[in-house]
């Protein structure tokens, strides 16, 4: 199966910039997997879909202000942006970070007052740091927002807000759950009243969430690999939503990896709570085990996280629906509008 077989023409144009005005003002492109039909809907309307009894399920990751600048002794300066946590209790006092610009090991570099060593150069620019100070906290102190690379401006204040889901909770995210970041405490209010469980699952988004797969095979990619944990009442909630005939629908690919990744301990009783770390890579000709319909945003050509939706709506159908939305003028990727496949 080649990569180039899942591309798509991407103007800049159709990269939305910015968040939209009101959270949850968005645009819903509706795709029905099994007749390829197309309708255009707002946001709001996705409550029309999800039914009494089913289960939806969100990323309660939060994102952490993992952009840091750094100096090193001689004025220069470097970026710098921390991995993704990946464990339940990482040290943040010993901590890799992605690194741009040259680095050795034995640099001292300064973030405001604080002093970080570089301890090891790892490959691939990651490099091992120690400070004295929790990482995590100089982070929330002068770290930036790591807004995704086809975002072509400087994060601001409004992004502390918008970059983040309304019920993020676990630090740990160095991208956001964007599929979520449409979503609003109203729409959650009316799938409740009609009473749809939701719950939560944590999947801390790594940036390998915005590579492009760079072998000419997609078999031969290898995915990176994100810390999860699934609780018990999340499980038990699946369990019933199967046993009864509802659906689960998974607001997100992190979600979708998250609990495909772990599916034979999701349906194997009795429940009990999960973790570990989730590295399947879903592409056409992967058959869903836990997830019947999914919430998600559009995707950049060529990425994990297309292939994952053309594999759970054909690729054929999400082609033409990537094609209509862009007559249709959505916006595209981690800002920009939502789709609902079922």
């Amino acid at each position: 199966m080649k990569i180039s077989d899942f591309n798509y023409d991407l103007p800049e144009s159709y990269i939305a910039q910015e968040p939209p005005e009101v959270r949850g003002s968005s645009r819903l492109l509706v795709l029905d997997k099994s007749s390829g039909q197309i309708q255009d809907k707002n946001y709001i309307d996705i409550t029309n879909y999800l039914n009494k009894g089913d289960a939806l399920v969100l990323n309660d990751t939060k994102v952490i202000k993992a952009r840091l600048f750094a100096k090193k002794q001689n004025g220069a300066k470097r970026e710098l942006i921390l991995i993704e946590k990946h464990g339940k209790n990482d040290n943040w006092h010993t901590h890799k970070v992605l690194y741009r610009g040259k680095l050795s090991k034995g640099d001292v570099l300064k973030v405001n007052k604080h002093t970080l060593n570089v301890e090891q150069i790892l490959g691939e620019g990651i490099a091992l740091i120690i400070s004295n100070q929790d990482l995590l906290k100089i982070a929330q102190e002068y770290g930036h927002v790591p807004l995704p690379p086809y975002i072509n401006r400087p994060d601001d204040i409004a992004d502390n807000k918008r970059y983040q889901t309304i019920w993020a909770k676990e630090q740990g995210s160095v991208a956001a759950p964007t599929a979520s970041l449409n979503m609003t405490q109203d729409t959650l209010a009316k799938l409740q009243n009609k009473g749809v469980f939701i719950v939560y699952a944590t999947l801390h988004v790594g940036l390998g969430t915005f590579l492009p797969v760079r072998t000419d095979k997609v078999e031969e990619h290898t995915m990176h690999k994100e810390y999860f944990e699934v609780p018990k009442s999340t499980v038990q909630a699946i369990q019933n939503a199967k046993q009864n005939g509802n659906k689960v629908i998974a607001l997100g690919t992190t979600i979708t990896r998250t609990l495909e990744y772990c599916h034979k301990e999701i349906l194997s009783k009795p429940a009990q709570d999960l973790q570990g770390e989730a590295d399947i890579f879903m592409y056409p000709g992967y058959e869903f085990k836990i997830v019947d319909a999914l919430i998600t945003n559009f995707h950049a050509p060529n990425s994990t996280v297309l292939l994952l939706a053309a594999a759970f709506g054909g690729w054929d159908n999400l082609k033409n629906a990537y094609e209509h939305a862009k007559k249709q003028n959505y916006r595209f990727l981690s800002y920009g509008d939502s789709m609902f496949i079922y």
